[in-house]
């Protein structure tokens, strides 16, 4: 991944170019989610992520429709939820989300969970939608090794993305590498872990070498490692802060270090283990 601005992208396997940072609006009610998007915007996010479960993909379009950007410079990502999984039942939802947020396309929708007996169906809904050109690319998200195995053995188009919990305490290399070596671009949720990261001493100290706090540390590494990353915030100087990343560089001994604290300790479900 080569790093240049907020404004950076990474092309995926389909040649479509997504932004390496982007802003999670997970639990952002829809009445708030409009000017925290727009605010984004502004500040220079070409990235916003949804999903039909965060109840705001309403609030979303309306503050893509209504910036001065072009809709072609944002990147906007959505997910099928795991109730309406299935194959007619992804197509509805994906009619669903598409007049929530108003857009004329999405550029990249998900297979929110694994939802046993039901994501290879939804993975053949995904790959009609962006057959009929509806969507610009697709993926999943919370899909171990043995999940990708599985699609992979039965697909047609192979996902896009994955996206998965990662942070210096869920690193998973395996599965990164896995993914890479399928042209599966990984992506991080809750790569702050909610705040948590604060919480950790060796985190706090390597930041101050580089006059930054620990959570634009680890976005920067996030990004070293090749993983696009989206940061949850509903605050603007959070929201700015998070992008204040592109004037330092992580060198390979405090990448290590960083490495070092992986625990495989999760502040999500596990996707071997999840009752939703």
């Amino acid at each position: 991944m080569q790093i240049s601005d907020i404004k950076g992208t990474v092309e995926l396997s389909n040649h479509v170019r997504m932004p390496y940072l982007g802003l999670g609006v997970f639990q952002v009610p829809d009445e708030e989610v409009r000017k925290i998007v727009q605010y984004a915007l502004y500040t220079g996010y070409r990235h916003i992520d949804t999903a039909f479960l965060y109840a705001n993909e309403r609030g979303v379009g309306q503050a893509v429709r209504d910036s001065n950007v072009p809709r072609e410079e944002i990147f906007v990502t959505s997910k099928v939820w795991n109730s309406d999984q299935g194959y007619s039942n992804t197509l509805s939802a994906f009619d669903k989300s598409m007049n929530l947020l108003g857009l004329d396309y999405i550029d990249l929708f998900l297979v929110h969970w694994p939802v046993k007996g039901k994501y290879i169906d939804t993975w053949k809904a995904l790959e009609q939608i962006y057959t009929d050109g509806r969507v610009r690319a697709i993926g999943v998200s919370n899909f171990l090794r043995h999940h990708l195995e599985d699609l992979l053995a039965q697909c047609k188009i192979k996902p896009m993305v994955n996206q998965m919990e990662f942070h210096p305490r869920l690193i998973q290399q395996d599965l990164i590498d896995y993914c890479r070596s399928n042209a599966i671009q990984y992506e991080a949720w809750s790569p702050l872990m909610q705040g948590r990261i604060f919480e950790i001493s060796e985190l706090n100290s390597i930041a101050a070498k580089y006059k930054k706090d620990a959570a634009q540390l680890v976005l920067r590494w996030s990004l070293h490692k090749g993983v696009v990353t989206i940061p949850k915030s509903a605050k603007r100087e959070r929201i700015t802060s998070n992008a204040q990343i592109f004037d330092f560089e992580i060198t390979h001994d405090d990448m290590q270090a960083i490495d070092r604290l992986d625990r495989n300790e999760r502040v999500g479900a596990d996707p071997d283990n999840f009752d939703f």
